[in-house]
């Protein structure tokens, strides 16, 4: 889960695994394997750094839970 920023300065928390686009219109849509578009005040460059960093969290917790 990442969290992101509407429009309007209210938080929300979106499962980044159900990312499907981001892209820059100029404002930042990410459009959802489930048919939803959200509109963020973060850049595309961001939203990739926080799933990155999510994935990244994912990983070490496999390798100390092994």
């Amino acid at each position: 889960m990442i969290r992101l920023t509407k429009l309007n300065r209210s938080s929300f928390v979106l499962n980044c695994e159900l990312i499907e686009t981001v892209e820059s219109t100029p404002d930042t849509v990410i459009s959802t394997i489930n048919c939803k578009k959200y509109v963020v005040l973060e850049s595309v460059d961001e939203v990739i750094d926080k799933v990155i960093q999510y994935k990244g969290n994912i990983i070490k917790i496999k390798e100390i839970s092994t």
